[in-house]
């Protein structure tokens, strides 16, 4: 697959600083309230599948792919086939990743999970950062089908079942309801059981909100494999050819090369990367974690027999409350937990995360 650098209509660009191509690294905040909107109204913090993070699926073109793909790595055998609208793209999995973020969040809730789930297209439109103009919408409803009708065929485990499985990416899209003027507002969607059984088996990872900002394909593919493979760790490193081969990139290793050279450059001027640093020394890409995202207990909140709060529930509660110092609030929290004398928590991870919204929510920080 090659990587088509042709704009698209996530290449507007906004006011501010720019890199060499005129352009910011990130595109805009188009929705201002949108973290406000998510927590009070949605109650999702963005899910990806760890399965779709680790192998190549989605095409990384911004023109139609109509050709089929095959990746093999350590046993694992992939073959993406498209449809006549072509392949799925990165940018059509925002519908997908939605989808697992709703379905996570209900589980959480203690809700029962169901692979179809009846949505609203403003409410995702806002949610991925997408215009929610009548083109915002036409994008949405081609996605959909190119989501539906991209077929994939393999052996990859989900929810450790290893079998050799053909598949849509959804298996179903239904609009229930339009505007007078043919806009979706009611949807359903259902998602394919590779992906369901990936969801409930808990195999996903918090996504940095700044995802949905990453104006290029490829830098959206770089943060996923970052994301799944440094994690929480202080650092990961991986060759360039490797990494070639994660993207399914089939452009020239010179050309890939000049790809995340120029990534790596952005970086170092605007550190716009989400969660890691990037840079590349003699064909090793280095990813570095930015924050620290380990899990930091204060010596005497452990003294005091402080709820743990694993690595993951920690990004999740960085995600709640973007612009804070997590580990301050941790410890706000704790001071909180113990002058209310210590109460027993069902679920620690979750009244954090609860605490670190309420904070946000009183005073947004960016």
């Amino acid at each position: 697959m090659t990587i088509d650098p042709a704009p698209t209509l996530f290449d507007v660009a906004p006011a501010g600083v720019v890199d060499g191509d005129g352009r910011t690294p990130l595109l805009p905040v188009r929705h201002p309230n949108q973290d406000l909107f998510i927590c009070d109204v949605l109650d999702a913090i963005p899910k990806d599948d760890m399965a779709s993070m680790e192998h190549p699926v989605f095409s990384l073109s911004t023109k139609p792919d109509n050709r089929m793909r095959r990746y093999e790595h350590n046993g694992n055998v992939l073959e993406i086939i498209p449809s006549g609208k072509g392949l799925a793209t990165i940018h059509d999995k925002d519908i997908l990743i939605y989808c697992i973020s709703q379905l996570v969040a209900k589980m959480n809730r203690g809700e029962s999970p169901n692979r179809t789930l009846r949505l609203q297209a403003y409410d995702m439109l806002v949610a991925t950062n997408r215009q929610t103009s009548g083109e915002g919408y036409r994008l949405m409803a081609d996605a959909l089908t190119r989501l539906r009708g991209t077929t994939v065929r393999t052996n990859i485990q989900t929810g450790g079942i290893e079998e050799t499985r053909i598949f849509g990416l959804i298996e179903e899209a239904k609009i229930t309801r339009k505007t007078f003027d043919g806009r979706m507002l009611d949807l359903e969607i259902t998602l394919s059981e590779w992906v369901y059984r990936s969801v409930i088996s808990k195999n996903v990872l918090t996504l940095h909100r700044d995802y949905f900002r990453l104006r290029k394909p490829f830098e959206r593919r770089m943060y996923e494999l970052a994301r799944k493979h440094c994690g929480v760790k202080d650092e990961w490193k991986i060759g360039l050819e490797l990494l070639q081969k994660k993207c399914g990139s089939n452009s020239s290793l010179r050309v890939f090369r000049a790809l995340v050279k120029k990534v790596c450059e952005h970086d170092a001027d605007h550190g716009h990367f989400p969660d890691y640093a990037v840079t590349m020394d003699d064909d090793v890409i280095l990813f570095r974690n930015r924050s620290g995202l380990k899990a930091k207990a204060d010596p005497v909140s452990i003294a005091n027999d402080a709820p743990y709060i694993d690595p993951e529930t920690m990004h999740d509660a960085k995600t709640a409350a973007p612009g804070y110092d997590i580990y301050a609030l941790y410890n706000e929290w704790v001071s909180w937990w113990h002058d209310m004398g210590k109460p027993e928590l069902k679920s620690p991870g979750g009244a954090f995360i609860g605490f670190c919204k309420k904070r946000h929510e009183r005073k947004p920080m960016r």
